[in-house]
């Protein structure tokens, strides 16, 4: 097997110059229902997937499920809001790296108290924020992905050369793995910490109330 080294890190950091998320902008302003939301999330996020011609990135089933376990509101008269959209695009992120128990500690304070908020902070002000750090992390990780892929070529140095590549290919694949492993890790360590702190809030606000109809 021979790999061209060059291309296939250009490949890689071209595909991450090209990963991109859905603008608030975009997001249909009008209640939709579940055939039309499935049909716009495939279509905003078709291309970031593994295989584009066969994965699917949201059905019907998947939406019931969504509210099954309390990830997502119920529709009103089968119909979807903005704030819908938001959070299943919020899921689509993180299935793929936490459980559905992590995703409910994530989701559930903010679904709360934003969903449908009249304040100038509601879940499409939060949307915005979040995202608006992506240009940023996007360079982060191409210049951590060029880094990983130097150190890679130089493992391996005194196997066969005919062995080379294929090792080299698996040291890179390897690191980015175990960057992967350590940051959900990390990951799963602030949501146990996201969790206590949504406790605090909450007992926090019951003891406010209590106090304001004593």
């Amino acid at each position: 097997m021979t790999i061209d080294r060059e291309n296939l890190l250009k490949s890689i950091l071209d595909s991450l110059g090209r990963i991109d998320h859905i603008e608030l902008a975009d997001i249909p302003n009008i209640d939709l229902y579940m055939d039309q939301v499935t049909t716009f999330m495939e279509t905003r996020l078709k291309s970031s997937t593994r295989n584009p011609e066969g994965d699917k990135i949201l059905t019907k089933t998947m939406i019931n499920n969504y509210a099954k376990n309390d990830l997502l509101p119920p529709p009103v008269r089968k119909k979807y809001s903005r704030e819908h959209i938001l959070l299943l695009i919020f899921i689509y992120y993180y299935k793929g790296i936490l459980s559905i128990s992590d995703i409910q500690t994530l989701l559930k304070p903010l679904t709360e108290k934003y969903f449908h908020a009249s304040g100038p902070l509601d879940l499409g002000a939060i949307y915005e924020e979040v995202f608006s750090l992506e240009n940023d992390e996007i360079a982060d990780l191409q210049e951590n992905i060029v880094r990983k892929f130097t150190l890679s070529q130089e493992t391996f140095k005194n196997a066969p050369e005919e062995e080379q590549e294929v090792l080299q290919l698996f040291s890179f694949i390897s690191m980015l793995s175990y960057d992967v492993y350590v940051k959900k890790l990390l990951i799963e360590k602030m949501i146990d910490s996201f969790k206590t702190a949504t406790k605090k809030e909450d007992l926090a606000k019951n003891a406010r109330e209590k106090s304001d109809h004593s």
